[in-house]
């Protein structure tokens, strides 16, 4: 970087204070380059002045034309408004959505045929996604037995389908792509071999498996493992097990999910520099209402209103979670994981919770 250039970015930190915010590094023709947050905006601006060749923020600053900064009344404040902040800018310096890498999400694809599997990152389009919830190899497993168990396809989605009850003006004598149907892992409908209600029934049985409102998957298994122990088979009966064990796990894992949206349920208060303190309405992990913290009878009689209009409704039932809300999600678990003292200041959610805040 430039000496003439270090020095003007040098005299603009200089301004900054030591407050809770976010800042941008803006490129020459006003790009933004990186979003960045700090409980102490100024300390964190001079520590770039500082990096070292080959370090990610020498690199941001080599590419910086000038800095612009905004206060917040504290540091979650400051997050919340970085992650706003990224979505709207997608800096190239940034890590998209600053997702954690660690967790996974349980895509079911949109269109007549859908397909179940897991992925890493939630995308702009028509898929359910259920998640984010932590594990790998094991979770992937279980979703293979569901698939294998009610005859879901796991081929790739521009495969062609045609269902059993699809009209076609020359009749066409088509053969499975692969060995699932064969197997009795498939229904079949890339080859017309099920009508499009039977694959939809596969499909909403899977759903409501997921959503902790059906054992079906379960009992299939068992009664499979009953009989082949009533037949002496006891290695095949012992597989099945297995296979029962995988998809208990699915199961408890995204009942552990839905638990812990629930326990992230509540009103946080805030304290904010210069008496800036605020009450943030928190379910299910994401932020639905910020306001000022109330000093007068009238105030918390409107924020008990607020939050009655947050929560006297239901949500969306099981692990499922909109795909705006995901990156949301992950930053106040993230948040509330690192803070641990935090949640001794929340609030529980409901008329109980809001009585201390309005007597």
């Amino acid at each position: 970087m430039a000496p003439s250039r270090h020095t003007a970015l040098r005299e603009q930190i200089r301004e900054a204070r030591n407050l809770p915010g976010t800042y941008r590094m803006l490129a020459e023709d006003g790009e933004v380059l990186y979003v960045g947050k700090s409980k102490q905006v100024r300390t964190r601006l001079l520590s770039y002045l500082r990096a070292r060749e080959g370090e990610k923020a020498h690199r941001i600053l080599g590419d910086a034309h000038t800095i612009s900064w905004e206060y917040d009344p504290s540091e979650f404040a400051a997050l919340l408004r970085e992650l706003e902040l990224i979505k709207r800018f997608r800096p190239r310096f940034n890590v998209q959505h600053k997702r954690d890498g660690r967790y996974s999400f349980l895509k079911l694809t949109a269109g007549p045929a859908p397909r179940l599997f897991v992925v890493h990152s939630v995308a702009d389009d028509a898929a359910t996604y259920y998640g984010p919830f932590r594990g790998g190899r094991r979770i992937v497993e279980a979703v293979r037995e569901l698939n294998d168990l009610l005859g879901l396809r796991d081929c790739p989605v521009s495969t062609p389908i045609h269902f059993a009850d699809q009209s076609e003006m020359f009749g066409v004598d088509r053969t499975p792509r692969c060995h699932r149907w064969e197997l009795k892992l498939c229904a079949g409908p890339c080859a017309a071999l099920c009508t499009l209600d039977d694959y939809r029934r596969r499909v909403a049985l899977a759903r409501a498996f997921l959503n902790g409102d059906a054992d079906e998957p379960l009992r299939w298994l068992n009664e499979r493992m009953i009989a082949a122990a009533e037949r002496w088979e006891f290695e095949y009966a012992a597989s099945v097990r297995d296979r029962m064990q995988r998809l208990e796990a699915l199961r408890d894992e995204f009942s552990r999910l839905r638990e812990a949206l629930e326990n992230l349920s509540f009103l946080y208060p805030v304290p904010g520099v210069e008496g800036d303190d605020r009450v943030y309405v928190v379910r299910r992990g994401t932020v639905r209402a910020v306001v000022a913290a109330p000093r007068t009878r009238r105030e918390r009689l409107a924020l008990s209103r607020l939050v009655a209009e947050h929560f006297d409704h239901p949500e969306p039932e099981g692990a499922l979670v909109a795909k705006h809300q995901v990156d949301e999600i992950l930053l106040v678990a993230r948040w509330f994981r690192a803070h641990p003292d935090e949640l001794g200041r929340t609030i529980p959610a409901g008329k109980d919770g809001v009585l201390p805040l309005i007597a």
